[in-house]
């Protein structure tokens, strides 16, 4: 991907001017630099602005993570970004005996961002810290990506963040954002705000249509911080764009300029902040004798109690003894824990023709996660 300079630029004073940055921010961060969100928000943002900067390893923070917390309060620390899973980790894993004599009530915004956001997440935390001086207007959203150096949107800067009950089988069926009435089964939404200054956003159906408020389309992206296109990859920079438009790969909606992120085009997997790919786990998968090349599919799922998502494989194999089908998973699961960034959750197995396909002959990996919940649903192990 190729940014320029410019776009950069423009990213740090137009995302600056939204957060209502001064100098006399602080800024508390753990995340690593080869991550968007570490190398733009907390490090070239505060280094190029003139901010204080208090940076830790996130070696050290995975290992005590009441240490965020401490710095906040030694640095009277102001601003701080966090993936999701960083707010249901730290109010899990914190002991009180960490905590005595740490004051929050300098934190003045800590936006929750890169991967899918939960309103769970923010009340998990805010209960658990509220007694240290956090203020629950401070617990910020903002959705960002690369491909526009960083931010998008960023929500609870003036109000706090919007959120609503949406019927979960009305967006899931009809992909319309409507209100869950009583009895109804529902989802909470997390709004990420407005757009930037300099960024706009369109909803659009898959022929580039604009679509009206509530109702869920991809996220088309078009700014002053956009990346020129992939570099050295003519096609895919082709694929990306629409008449000068980005498209995200997302899926969301829109009310009144707030923007609500419903899901995901692609099959991307987010665990804990980290980007995995799931042909990446497949392939791993596949240098286990008894799973084929092509039988088995990677997806996420989400965990309201981790905050982030599990991952689960599901692979064909062909035996039907007890003790070589456990032996195969066994191989799944340590082959993938070694070779991958994260470790499985779930290893299913099934016999062929279990999988999804599509019509050219690729893994329909949505198709596979909605058939492997069905199952579970149906052995009264409801995920």
């Amino acid at each position: 991907m190729a940014l320029s300079h410019q776009a950069v630029i423009n990213q740090l004073e137009n995302y600056s001017k939204h957060i209502h940055l001064t100098k006399a921010d602080i800024f508390i961060s753990w995340l690593p630099l080869y991550h968007d969100m570490g190398l733009i928000a907390c490090w070239l943002m505060p280094i190029l602005m003139g901010n204080l900067l208090v940076l830790m390893s996130p070696f050290d923070w995975i290992r005590a993570p009441y240490r965020l917390l401490q710095a906040v309060s030694k640095y009277k620390g102001t601003l701080s970004w966090l993936p999701n899973f960083a707010y249901n980790f730290c109010a899990q894993k914190i002991r009180d005996r960490d905590l005595e004599g740490v004051d929050l009530s300098t934190w003045r915004l800590i936006s929750n961002c890169s991967e899918p956001m939960r309103w769970e997440s923010h009340q998990l935390f805010y209960e658990r810290f509220q007694g240290l001086g956090l203020r629950y207007e401070t617990l910020g959203t903002c959705y960002a990506m690369a491909e526009n150096v960083f931010a998008v949107s960023q929500g609870g800067i003036n109000t706090p963040v919007v959120y609503e009950d949406i019927d979960r089988e009305t967006l899931q069926i009809k992909k319309v954002a409507q209100a869950a009435l009583p009895g109804q089964t529902m989802v909470r939404m997390l709004g990420t705000g407005k757009v930037i200054q300099n960024t706009r956003i369109r909803i659009i159906d898959a022929k580039g249509h604009n679509l009206p408020d509530r109702q869920v389309g991809e996220v088309a992206l078009q700014s002053d911080c956009m990346l020129t296109g992939y570099y050295h990859r003519t096609d895919a920079t082709e694929k990306a764009f629409l008449n000068g438009w980005f498209l995200t790969g997302d899926l969301g909606y829109l009310v009144d300029g707030e923007l609500f992120i419903t899901g995901r085009k692609k099959d991307l997997i987010i665990v804990g902040g980290k980007n995995v790919f799931p042909q990446d786990l497949e392939l791993l998968a596949y240098e286990v004798p008894g799973v084929h090349t092509g039988r088995a599919s990677a997806f996420g799922l989400f965990n309201d109690a981790t905050g982030t998502e599990d991952v689960v494989m599901v692979a064909e194999v062909d035996m039907d003894d007890a003790a070589e089908r456990q032996k195969i998973a066994d191989g799944i699961r340590l082959i993938v824990t070694r070779g991958s960034a994260v470790a499985l959750r779930y290893v299913h197995l099934v016999k062929h023709p279990w999988l999804v396909k599509t019509s050219s002959g690729k893994t329909a990996r949505s198709a596979n996660r909605d058939k492997f919940l069905k199952e579970m649903q149906a052995r009264g192990q409801i995920y």
